[in-house]
């Protein structure tokens, strides 16, 4: 009995679950509970983190949608359990790690319950996934938007390397296999063993380049990298903090269209015409500018400012070179220019002809902290005046208190010196 008693209070100790939300709250003792296997989804938090809160709601329903499958939904206190920040490394909040036995992998997308979701799907499965059945081909073109697909017999130089980078990249991606005489009834097959691309309801296909044997695997592996790691974004998607650093992993340049949402997510008339105006330029000359340029939107400004580090007018063309961190802004009105100017801005770009700002030297890097801590104060100021004037007025106040006491203190002690040396002269 005593045994079945320090049992439970070991499970307390570990996790306690509220009845109203199926996340699993976790001590320290998780660095010993993840050993025994299973599959964890968790997210390192600290209290005081605004983001952390925010996320909260979302992963109340994250851990709902799992509830039933073989996944745990958890979360722990990194400021209660300091031990577990050095355990897994964890460098900021929040930060979610999909877990299995010894392996962690870091999730790096759009905190939102879909993205969230995926995540753990992906994860919680081999690398590629098999399908057996036809209509299997028409469930995941319903699911997802992209994914990957290798077709034919599951051996060889392509099905060794696909397998390889599809484990490489399996926590940003979906990766599938079909049987030539599944693949066959929903897609054209020109040449056997075929990888392809499934995006916005076309099929791209992975060619290897003329130059390199499929026999040479080193080469095979590095084209196919790259190829996944171009394919792997929708042509034009919306791109927002949680996903930006992720999409800078194509090295490309990033063409952003920088418009505003409101809280209903709603943009202005004008602002849709002028995203659409440069979606129409990806998706009428895809062949000449997706090898090099990959196209998005941005629905925050404030994002764009700190890229910019000024303040943009709306809407408003930006292209960052997400290998270098250079920016280039069109030297027209962006609310005049049209597919053709904005077809030539690109060229332009690429042929490095047009005047480049910002980058990673070492006094644009201090100006930008400078830019971003002047724009988050003006920021707070304008949410909660009283707010902002307490934390930074009350400092201020104390420490000039004390450079003022300090000072005074210097002042009244050689005045009194000069009292006492005086008064001997005279006597």
């Amino acid at each position: 009995m005593k045994q079945v008693f320090m049992f439970l209070a070991t499970l307390i100790v570990v996790f306690q679950q509220s009845s109203s939300s199926r996340v699993l709250e976790l001590s320290d003792k998780f660095a010993d509970v993840r050993k025994d296997g299973g599959h964890w989804l968790v997210m390192f938090y600290a209290p005081w983190c605004g983001h952390c809160k925010r996320l909260e709601p979302v992963w109340a329903h994250v851990a709902q949608s799992l509830y039933k499958t073989n996944i745990r939904v958890g979360r722990i206190d990194c400021t209660r359990f300091t031990s577990i920040t050095s355990e897994f490394k964890v460098s900021g909040f929040p930060t979610i790690k999909f877990i299995k036995g010894e392996d962690e992998y870091t999730f790096h997308g759009d905190r939102t319950k879909d993205d969230i979701l995926n995540f753990a799907k992906r994860m919680s499965g081999p690398p590629v996934q098999e399908l057996t059945r036809a209509d299997s081909m028409n469930s995941i073109k319903t699911a997802h938007q992209l994914f990957f697909m290798y077709v034919g017999s599951q051996d060889g130089p392509l099905w060794n390397v696909y397998h390889g980078v599809a484990t490489r990249l399996q926590a940003h991606g979906f990766f599938y296999s079909a049987s030539t005489d599944i693949a066959k009834q929903h897609v054209d097959i020109d040449e056997l063993p075929a990888v392809f691309v499934y995006k916005e309801s076309l099929h791209y296909f992975y060619s290897v380049d003329s130059g390199n044997s499929v026999a040479d695997a080193k080469d095979l592996n590095d084209t196919m990298y790259n190829w996944i790691n171009e394919e792997r974004f929708e042509t034009f998607p919306k791109i927002t903090r949680g996903n930006i650093n992720d999409i800078m992993q194509t090295k490309k340049y990033l063409v952003l269209v920088v418009v505003e949402e409101n809280k209903l997510r709603e943009i202005p008339a004008e602002m849709i015409e002028f995203r659409d105006m440069v979606e129409s330029v990806i998706r009428k000359k895809r062949d000449k500018f997706h090898k090099n340029f990959q196209f998005g939107w941005i629905a925050s400004p404030e994002l764009a400012n700190s890229i910019a580090m000024t303040v943009l007018p709306l809407p408003y063309l930006l292209v960052l070179n997400s290998t270098t961190n250079h920016h280039h802004i069109p030297e027209d009105d962006p609310a005049q220019l049209t597919a053709a100017a904005v077809d030539l801005f690109l060229e332009r770009i690429y042929n490095q002809s047009v005047t480049t700002y910002g980058g990673n030297s070492y006094t644009v890097q201090l100006y930008r902290y400078y830019f971003e801590a002047r724009s988050s104060l003006a920021e707070m100021w304008r949410g909660n005046p009283v707010l902002t004037t307490v934390l930074f007025g009350l400092p201020f106040g104390f420490l000039s208190l004390i450079l003022y006491s300090i000072c005074c203190s210097d002042i009244l002690d050689a005045d009194e010196e000069e009292d006492e040396d005086s008064h001997e002269k005279r006597e």
